[in-house]
């Protein structure tokens, strides 16, 4: 299959001849991304104002269903404070709270109870002073028949006083008085004997505030959260609280965690990047070319960020994971424009060998860059605000990185490559001897001398790394044994990760945005294990006006009721229903029920009576608008109990032919479960299509293309795989994780395909070999730095940056063995990939040369010792694509050189400037190049004899050779080369 190079060639000549452009004025595009970055920063003044960290609003879907239902309940269920019940609120109300656990098996205790009690009295007597007014608990507390809201079970305790031991108290409901209080939220860990409690083990008090009323409520709050834990000095119980801002101060609070560990973050890049970048040759030696790298990084940070913050882009607590992202990336770039720097010829001008890089680099770091900047921007397309903003920020941030690398970067290179060229230092700028001088100690020798290359390629000198993967692991990945072993391995990482993806669980845990070792954690800790038994109190509600007093209509409905009551997780005996009561009124006043005009005539006195009930009907003009019921939940513990729980009721009330919604406040929050895994799929499926139309552009070949796409699907279900057997649910955080998976999945696959498919090696082991050698080492540079760049999130007490954290190590370990391993052996498997169309050629060439040098003499042809000699012309390739050997004469010893002639001013052939000539010694097999810096003219040696044999048959010292009119010129040559 013949490759396309349409889009992928000009697109490299065209940053050729921009890297030659940042070369000759490097200055300029140094200090402009300074300039730039300094004004751009200023945006950091408005962080405070852009910050937006609700969880409701970031967190939860942008349209959930649950927030066009609480819209509904709002409008139609008002609350009255006058007559406040927290069973009918359409928000989780204000309130404090905390839970007593007793130390001793029975919570009931006398020592434990007076404990309770006093700290009830401490809680009531929290006052602050705000200005003139004097904010007490009874001055803001949520009122029913103008009392503050009581806890239920401290009336019983008052009332039993002593005798409280001694007393059957009854649950989940107790008859006091003339009411049955419901005690299934109060008292915890309970031990029944059939309804009696014989023990308990924990008490839960709330303490309700009236709505509507934030700026002074909220200043009661904060007071109680200082002043509550503060010299309890308490024997018998352990306190726990919380109150309904808690969780989001804790989540704001969290910044203060992550802002140390940047700091940590760079100072671990930098270092590693220098150390990775370290030469032993004081010239060479690239530690500044490693910072410059970093702050490169951080330069592009500090632009998107102050960008995005001046144009007023919300700042939330997930963005503050984009700067250990970008700086991964930003290295990872840098590494591969070193690579690329490093294998140009020391010799020629620095812009030439900037323009030489970029030729070389542009392809891999452009297609990283576009693949990374489109999976954030498709991200976008996902309902959570938190997600949107991150990928806004991170994509922004990503551009940046790429246009500093290419321009701040790339013009330190060149003023790097300056003073390597005047073989100056890399500290003091001086400039030293290139070779020791005699009787100097190793020390000198290192510290004081350098500007060393490979004077075979006149590159930078390999680095033992790099050698590493030519010699030893290329080698020894591309055996048939090696393929048979990471062909087995990736069978087994599959089926491990297939496995893993089938055990995931859905969701965001909410106790999770708080720091680990939060008080407001230990308080859902200890929710959790005394009174997960009894769970969210769900509202049914009858949309419009409904015919009650209807037999057929109520016939619906009561079924549609009977539905819900047969569900696992309801308890049919805690059914609150103003038309169940109304009814049993209508029954003992003998009322007619079925006519319309007596059932709305007498429920304007039952709803008088029952003040309750009254907020449960929209009942206006004569018309019930809407009304609602409430159903009791049971055992809701997990987050697989949670959305089974909204896609059962939500399915009943779908299916019941009257209109009915159901809802909750948690319903806000769990209804991520609905679109969570759709959202995930969609941006997974979009991204990937388009990483593979990318890909399909820029690497000259679409099987390889392909390759590229299998490995984006092969890591995205290891790292979900995986990720379910680490503990980490599918959530908000997680799904932003997988975006940036596909971007870095691309990132590796795609450095070594398109390694693989640019590279001139005739077969495919070869291939997968050289591409390898030269970009092996810089991705796993590249994989470390990133890998630092978030490790330190491992250390945080809090859950969204440690999730981060272990997903970004899955993304990078798999993408790394992906790119290192898998891949190149995958790759081997289809030698279509290979630009197969100079193999014809280059046989022929081989096949020629072979015949020619089977006329020379015998006493010229080496048989054995000539291999090392052509061994180092083979691997050296001095010879360009376009060159042509052939044998034109029978005289064995006239060979002809085809290629591109250009006449000098005084008419001699001058050689291209592609072609270098050189000179080999027999005994020590050094190279002497001769390039065109020599002003060297192609001249023949004619029928002369060539008595020393440490030359070829191409010198500089005879008679020019004028150029045929075919433009095809001769060399004859009387005595063979050894090569």
């Amino acid at each position: 299959m013949r490759s396309s190079h349409c889009i992928e060639r000009p697109f490299s000549i065209g940053y050729q001849k921009f890297g030659r452009f940042v070369g000759r004025h490097p200055w300029w595009f140094f200090l402009a991304p300074l300039f730039i970055s300094t004004v751009l920063g200023t945006g950091f003044c408005f962080l405070a104002d852009r910050e937006a960290n609700d969880i409701e609003d970031q967190f939860t879907p942008t349209n959930g269903p649950a927030k066009q239902e609480r819209k509904f309940v709002e409008n139609n269920f008002p609350i009255n404070n006058s007559v406040y019940s927290n069973q009918r609120l359409y928000t989780d109300g204000v309130y404090a709270s905390f839970i007593a656990v007793s130390k001793e098996p029975n919570i009931f205790s006398d020592a434990a109870i007076k404990e309770i009690l006093r700290l009830d009295k401490k809680v009531r007597e929290i006052q602050i002073s705000t200005g003139n007014e004097q904010l007490t608990y009874e001055g803001l507390c949520a009122r029913k028949y103008n009392k503050c809201i009581p806890n239920k079970i401290l009336d019983i305790v008052n009332h039993y006083g002593s005798k409280l031991e001694e007393t059957e108290i009854t649950y989940p409901f107790f008859r006091f008085g003339f009411t049955n209080i419901f005690l299934g939220y109060f008292v915890g860990g309970v031990k029944v004997n059939s309804t009696v409690i014989k023990s308990a083990k924990a008490i839960r008090l709330f303490y309700f505030l009236k709505e509507g009323n934030p700026s002074t409520t909220n200043f009661w709050l904060n007071e109680f959260l200082r002043v509550f834990p503060t010299n309890l000095s308490l024997n018998h119980i352990v306190v726990t609280h919380a109150t309904s801002l808690s969780r989001q101060v804790e989540f704001e609070a969290n910044t203060k965690d992550v802002i140390p560990l940047f700091s940590i973050t760079y100072v671990i890049a930098i270092c590693f990047s220098i150390i990775s970048c370290m030469r032993f040759d004081c010239v060479r030696n690239k530690i500044w070319v490693a910072t410059f790298g970093v702050i490169s990084a951080g330069l592009a940070v500090l632009s998107a960020f102050g960008m995005m913050l001046h144009i007023g882009m919300p700042f939330v607590m997930t963005v503050a994971n984009s700067p250990f992202l970008i700086l991964g990336i930003g290295v990872d770039d840098m590494f591969i424009l070193i690579s690329c720097w490093q294998q140009t010829n020391v010799h020629k001008k620095v812009e030439d060998r900037l323009a030489d890089t970029y030729k070389e680099a542009a392809i891999s770091i452009t297609i990283t860059t576009l693949t990374d900047v489109l999976a954030f921007y498709i991200g976008l397309m996902t309902p959570f605000r938190s997600v949107q903003s991150f990928c806004l920020y991170t994509s922004t941030s990503i551009l940046f990185c790429y246009v500093y690398s290419i321009t701040f970067f790339g013009a330190f290179l060149v003023l790097n490559g300056r003073r390597e060229n005047a073989n100056k230092h890399w500290l003091t700028c001086k400039v030293v001897p290139e070779d020791c001088p005699v009787g100097r100690s190793k020390w000198y020798h290192t510290c004081c001398v350098g500007g060393a290359y490979d004077r075979h390629t006149g590159f930078e000198e390999i680095q033992p790394m790099n050698h590493f993967f030519q010699k030893y692991y290329g080698p020894f990945l591309t055996r048939s044994g090696t393929k048979v072993c990471v062909i087995l391995l990736y069978a087994v990482y599959m089926a491990v990760s297939v496995y893993g993806c089938f055990q995931i669980q859905e969701g965001i845990d909410l106790r999770n945005l708080a720091a680990d070792d939060s008080y407001v954690n230990k308080y859902y800790n200890e929710e959790k294990a005394y009174f997960s038994e009894y769970g969210p109190n769900i509202m049914v509600i009858v949309k419009g006006e409904f015919p009650y007093w209807n037999e057929k209509n109520m016939s619906d409905l009561d079924s549609c009721i009977e539905d819900f009551k047969s569900l696992s997780f309801v308890e049919k005996n805690l059914f609150t229903s103003w038309l169940k009561s109304y009814k049993y009124y209508g029954y003992h006043k003998k009322l007619n029920m079925s006519a319309e005009a007596v059932f709305k005539g007498d429920l304007v006195y039952f709803l008088g009576f029952y003040t309750d009930f009254k907020q449960d009907l929209n009942f206006t003009k004569n018309a019930i608008h809407a009304s609602r019921f409430f159903l009791q939940t049971v055992n809701i513990t997990t987050a697989i109990d949670e959305m089974n729980m909204l896609t059962k009721l939500r399915d009943i009330a779908s299916t019941c032919p009257v209109p009915l919604i159901v809802y909750h406040p948690a319903f806000i929050y769990y209804d991520q479960y609905d679109v969570i895994v759709t959202s995930t799929i969609q941006n997974i499926a979009v991204t990937t299509a388009a990483m593979l139309i990318i890909s399909l552009l820029l690497i000259p070949n679409p099987l390889c293309s392909l390759w590229v796409t299998f490995s984006i699907a092969s890591i995205i279900v290891g790292v979900t795989g995986f990720m379910a057997l680490w503990d980490v649910n599918l959530d908000t955080i997680s799904m932003i994780i997988l975006v940036v998976c596909i971007g870095f999945s691309v990132d590796f696959s795609a450095h070594i395909s398109y390694a693989f498919v640019s590279n001139n090696k005739p077969t495919a082991n070869e291939k997968a070999v050289e591409a390898l050698y030269h970009l092996g080492y810089p991705i796993v540079q590249g994989a470390l730095s990133t890998i630092l760049g978030v490790v330190v999130l491992s250390a945080s007490k809090n859950y969204i940056f440690r999730t981060f954290f272990k997903i970004m190590f899955l993304v990078i370990f798999f993408g790394l063995f992906h790119g290192i391993t898998f891949i190149p052996v995958f790759l081997t498997f289809f030698d279509v990939c290979s630009d197969n169309s100079s193999k014809p050629r280059m046989i022929e060439n081989e096949r020629l040369e072979d015949k020619a040098m089977s006329h020379c003499p015998p006493g010229i042809i080496q048989d054995k010792p000539i291999n090392q000699d052509k061994q180092m012309y083979d691997n050296h390739t001095f010879l360009p694509d376009n060159l042509q050997i052939s044998r034109t004469h029978p005289c064995p010893s006239i060979w002809t050189l085809t290629g591109n002639n250009n006449l000098c001013p005084s008419g001699q052939m001058c050689m291209a400037s592609t072609i270098p000539m050189f000179s080999v010694d027999s005994q020590t097999y050094e190279v002497r190049m001769y390039t065109p810096g020599h002003n060297t003219h192609l001249t023949e040696e004619g029928s002369k004899s060539v008595e020393s044999k440490d030359k070829n048959c191409v010198t500089d010292k005879s008679q020019p050779i004028m150029p045929p009119e075919n433009n095809v010129f001769s060399v004859n040559y009387s005595d063979c080369a050894s090569l």
